[in-house]
């Protein structure tokens, strides 16, 4: 399998097993120094040549909790193939009324609701400290570029699907849904969107120097609406049936157009780091860093 230099990996999330609209390359399983990733990457072939990197959030079966993706792994693994931007897809429930299932959204913003059993940092246990700016979660000239890419590719696919912008996103622990408190407790705090899984991995994306934008899909309208039942997976399940096509034929539209845009915009991230560390990185040597941030470390 010839695979060339990859900058651009998508990560699936519920519903999104496979680019299956692309032309299969080949599979690579990266061991990185926090395991393997939640699914072998798939590369595949865009109409241009171009090579895009696929690892399935949940598995290739949905077999793995929100709670315990290897987020660390994932990241890692794209970094080593050259990624220096990643589209995440994740299915989310609404917190308004206006953004109803089927709809798709790109969040702006972040509340984190998860409970501290995730790994946050590539940076844990090393005896090095990082601080990495995250007022922006996402990287926001590619989030502004991704706007008119993605509204481009829904109306080209010509279903009628809504693209909502500038959105808050609650990230809470599952794998259980919300209760009715809780949801309403959310949209009072200004969420828009609910989802399980968007965190870790922007947080990690930024210290490993990677471009990184998330796609949502809403599914459910979670708990919040009075005299209504709560959401069921049942529910979640048959919206992601009917947005999977969808998602894909977006994954294909946004990434053969940012291969084709400012190379900038490529590598936004890169150098976010140099000045996160509270001591010199220069001579801390430690493989593991080393392995997502070269220009930084130098394995022991």
């Amino acid at each position: 399998m010839a695979i060339d230099k990859v900058l651009v990996g998508v990560i699936g999330g519920s519903g999104l097993y496979n680019l299956g609209n692309l032309t299969y390359v080949g599979e690579i399983n990266p061991l990185t120094p926090w395991g393997y990733p939640s699914s072998p990457i798939t590369i595949s072939s865009l109409p241009s040549g171009a090579q895009v990197a696929f690892v399935a959030r949940h598995g290739k079966d949905h077999t793995i909790s929100p709670s315990a993706i290897p987020a660390r792994a994932n990241i890692a693994a794209l970094k080593s193939l050259g990624v220096s931007t990643i589209i995440a897809f994740s299915a989310v429930g609404s917190l308004r009324e206006e953004i109803a299932p089927g709809d798709f959204a790109l969040p702006s913003q972040l509340i984190d609701r998860t409970k501290g059993g995730r790994p946050t940092s590539f940076f844990d246990g090393t005896g090095l400290v990082a601080h990495a700016g995250f007022s922006d979660p996402y990287s926001p000239h590619l989030a502004a570029w991704l706007t008119e890419a993605v509204r481009e590719a829904l109306k080209d696919e010509g279903r009628g699907v809504k693209l909502w912008t500038d959105k808050t996103l609650v990230v809470m622990e599952g794998p259980q849904f919300s209760t009715r408190a809780e949801s309403l407790m959310y949209r009072q705090w200004g969420g828009d969107l609910i989802g399980m899984t968007a965190l870790p991995e922007a947080k990690l994306a930024r210290e490993a120097e990677i471009s990184f934008a998330l796609i949502a899909t809403a599914t459910d309208y979670d708990a919040w609406r009075p005299h209504e039942a709560g959401v069921t997976a049942a529910e979640v399940g048959k919206i992601l049936r009917n947005n999977a096509d969808t998602s894909r034929h977006v994954a294909a539209h946004v990434i053969e157009r940012l291969l084709a845009a400012d190379k900038a915009l490529l590598a936004e991230e890169s150098g976010n780091m140099r000045f996160a560390f509270m001591a010199a990185p220069g001579a801390h040597k430690n493989a593991a860093l080393a392995y997502i941030l070269p220009e930084y470390f130098e394995a022991a």
